[in-house]
Order: structure tokens, then sequence, then C-alpha cells
């Protein structure tokens, strides 16, 4: 793109590091700079409507200018515009979320602590786990398990349980004590011949083996996100949790569900655990709980987890942890707005529905000989690409023929996300019915454009 002096791209390049970018290619494009939005469509500088087949970044359910969000945010900033939590003070929009929290859990729960994103969330139930280990006489019991393909954060803990290489590649993680087991992707990481439950049996059993290398007596957690996003929306093949869950309880380890793209109607439950039958120890939500209007994660633990902790805070006279932001009383307000306009409006059934709707509409491109496999369940889906669909393979370059299509789909107003080939689709829960006509439109337009272009690349 062509940056005029002191534009704002050309201001964008001169001053800001961009996250998941690459900083030289950036100085040469500069960005694209998005300036407002209207439900599910956000507007460049230029006047450009874009939809948003990401909702941003996995998160904003209402929409992109739900007024009522705004109007709760403008209300609780005039009473209140910032308290904290620490040393026993309160307020009431936290101590409301935390009861709606409690309510709304998949599961029986007993607390909820506060913070700020996703990142935060994880890396402070991995403080919380070593707590409690610590606080049931099990020292040694610190060692946590991920899987290949997750993404629980950026922090150095919650990076290291993400199990992306690029979030390892010189930043020195993952972490000690960190293990990842296998994806559940069972198109990538099937064996020929083999079914999705015995695929399902044999990711259990390679855990179990797992555990048994390492020590029962070690393990003190498994991560997992119902549905993995980040990682390629990969969606669990059947009785792949049941399987999980089983292994788990064999030998007395925390499950922790990280709901934080998939919590709120995602999945087309409020809850993924409710749409794959996880109980969990404690629950990780963030993203959509404000449709992120405004930064705010939180952990919702059952008594399992919760005690213990409580029994060593008494112990040692604190519990040493806390964010200045957490539970703030503006993002909590704007949270508690936000569930009471997707409760009202029925937007998890919407999502239920209309996800039913945009899965078979996108798996119709499925017979197209760009795409290996189209995946996800309600809102949220994917359509990995390759070049050659017996292998399953793309271009020997990565992400090449998704950074085409992304490339394309924007060109053709449509704001994606390629995670390597697979094409990620995870638009706002009050998307239309035409609007996902529309959506599968830009993307099979983009498919037969695209053959081109992708005709000059190497094979991987």
């Amino acid at each position: 793109m062509s940056m005029l002096p002191n534009s704002q791209e050309a201001r964008d390049v001169a001053y800001q590091l961009h996250p998941y970018t690459n900083a030289r290619t950036h100085q040469q494009a500069g960005p694209l700079v998005i300036e407002r939005g209207e439900g599910p469509y956000v507007f460049d500088a230029a006047g450009k409507r874009y939809f948003e087949a990401m909702a941003g970044l996995w998160s904003v359910g209402l929409g992109f200018n739900e007024k009522r969000l705004v109007e709760a945010a403008h209300k609780q900033m005039q009473a209140l515009p910032f308290y904290h939590t620490f040393s026993a003070k309160s307020h009431g929009p936290s101590i409301d979320l935390a009861e709606k929290l409690v309510a709304l859990a998949p599961v029986p729960m007993s607390k909820v602590f506060f913070t700020n994103s996703g990142s935060e969330a994880n890396d402070t139930v991995l403080k919380l786990i070593a707590y409690r280990s610590n606080a049931l006489g099990q020292p040694q019991r610190k060692k946590i398990i991920s899987r290949m393909r997750a993404y629980h954060g950026v922090t150095i803990a919650s990076a290291s349980l993400t199990g992306l290489p690029n979030n390892h590649r010189s930043f020195d993680l993952p972490l000690p004590n960190i293990l990842h087991t296998g994806s559940p992707h069972f198109y990538k990481d099937g064996a020929p011949g083999e079914s999705e439950e015995a695929f399902a049996t044999r990711r259990a059993e390679e855990l179990d083996a797992l555990i048994q290398k390492e020590g029962p007596d070690t393990i003190a957690a498994f991560f997992g996100e119902p549905v993995m996003g980040a990682g390629g929306v990969i969606v669990p093949p059947a009785t792949y949790w049941d399987k999980i869950q089983a292994v788990l309880k064999k030998y007395d380890i925390l499950l922790v569900a990280d709901e934080v793209i998939c919590g709120f109607g995602r999945t087309g439950k409020m809850f993924g655990c409710e749409t794959y039958g996880i109980k969990p120890d404690a629950i990780v939500v963030s993203k959509q709980i404000t449709s992120s209007y405004f930064p705010l994660s939180a952990i919702i633990m059952n008594d399992r987890m919760f005690e213990p902790i409580a029994d060593e805070s008494n112990k040692i006279g604190v519990l040493g942890h806390g964010f200045t932001a957490g539970g703030h009383p503006v993002g909590s307000a704007i949270a508690l707005e936000n569930l009471k306009i997707i409760e009202e409006r029925g937007l998890v059934a919407h999502a239920a529905e209309l996800g039913g709707y945009m899965q078979g509409r996108l798996r119709e491109l499925v017979s197209h000989p760009l795409v290996g496999e189209v995946r996800g369940v309600g809102m949220i889906a994917a359509l990995e690409l390759v070049l050659d669909k017996g292998r399953k393979t793309a271009a020997a370059t990565p992400g090449a023929v998704g950074g085409i299509a992304s490339r394309m789909l924007q060109e053709r107003g449509v704001i994606s996300r390629n995670m390597l080939d697979a094409i990620a689709i995870c638009p706002p829960l009050i998307t239309t019915k035409g609007q996902i006509d529309e959506l599968v439109g830009a993307i099979s337009g983009v498919l037969d454009d695209m053959k081109g272009e992708v005709a000059k690349l190497t094979p991987a």
C-alpha cells in the first residue's frame, strides 16, 4: 500500500509494534486502519465495509455497536469508575458477576477469581495449582499437561501451555514442568483405516502413558479447550473427552477447561463443556464475556480447587496474587449487561440454529479442489486448504496457501484469519442467515480466484 507522510498508516508504522505481525513486512505494507463498527461489520479509514468473520478475535458476540453495552459502561463510569478487590474490598458489579458466573456454570462451582485476559487467567490458574499442591503437602505435584496445537495465551506461563511452535521459538519456552500430549485432530493425526473412536482411544492411551512415565503423583492438572481455537478450530472426535476424563479421574488430576473462545454460546451451548460433557474443576472465561468491549476474564473454580487454596492463604496470612484491574467495576457492569442480552435475545439457541446452517453451507465447499476438510461446531469453523487432497498437504512453505486466501478475502470485504493453511470462521453471534450466505459466497469466489496464485507455489 502507498502511505502518505503523516497519514495514520505512516504514523502507525513509525510508532507501533504489533502483535502477531511480521514487523519488517509491516514496515512496507502498513496497517488496515479500522475506524468504526456496525453489527457484524467494521469500516476502514477509507469507508470500506468488511464482514468481520472472526468477531474481532473470536470475541465480539454482540457485534460492534451494541448501545446497551456502551450505556452500561457510561452508567458505571458515573457511579464508580474504578475500584479494586484487594484486601477484602469489593463492589456491587463484581459481586453480581461472580454470583452470575457460578449460577451459569455447567457443573457445580464455588468461587470466581477475576483477571483481565485469557492469558492472565491461565497464568493465574497455574499459580493457584502450585499453591494448592503445596497446601495439600504434595510439593512434587507441579507438572501440567497441555496439548500440541493448544492455545492458552501468551504470558510466559500461558505461552508454555500453548502448543504452537511460533509461540515458543526465540522466547526460550516452554517452561519446565509443562508437558504436551497429542492433538485431537483426527483429519491430520488419525492413522490410515483408524476410526474416530479408535483415534480417541489412542489419544487417551498416550495420555495415560505420559502420566505413567512422568509419575502420576507429579501431575497436577490437565488443560484443554473444548474445541481448540487458534490451533486450527480442532473439533474433538467422538468419545474423546469421555476417554480423556476417565484417565484424569484414574489419577486424581485436576481438569481445567479453557472456555475463552467457546464460552457464552459459541458452540451452540452456553459453554463448550456442555457440548462435550466435560466436568472441569476450573473454567477460564474471557473474550465473549464482555463481547470484548472491556478487558475482563475470570476463573470459575469448584471447592476441590478452592478449599486447599483458602487453607493455604490462612496459613500464610494472605493470597499474594492479584491484578489492579481484576474485577473492574466497568468491565463487570458490561459483562452483566452482555450476559443479560445474550439470554434475552436467545443468542445461544440462535448460535445453535444458525451454526447448523453455517456448518452446512461451509460443507458445500468440501468438494472444491483446494479444500481438504471443513470442520466446526456451532458458530465456529475452519476450512483446511490443501494442494493435494489425497496427501492432505499444502505448499512447501506452511501458511502460504492460507495467507493467499486471507488476503484475497480481505480484498473482497471479509476479515478472516489463517492459522497456517486453515481459514478460521467465527462470526458474531448476532449474524443472520443472509450474512452467512454472503460470507460463503465470498469464500467460494476466493477459492476459485486463488487457483492461479497457488499454482505458482511449490507443493509440500
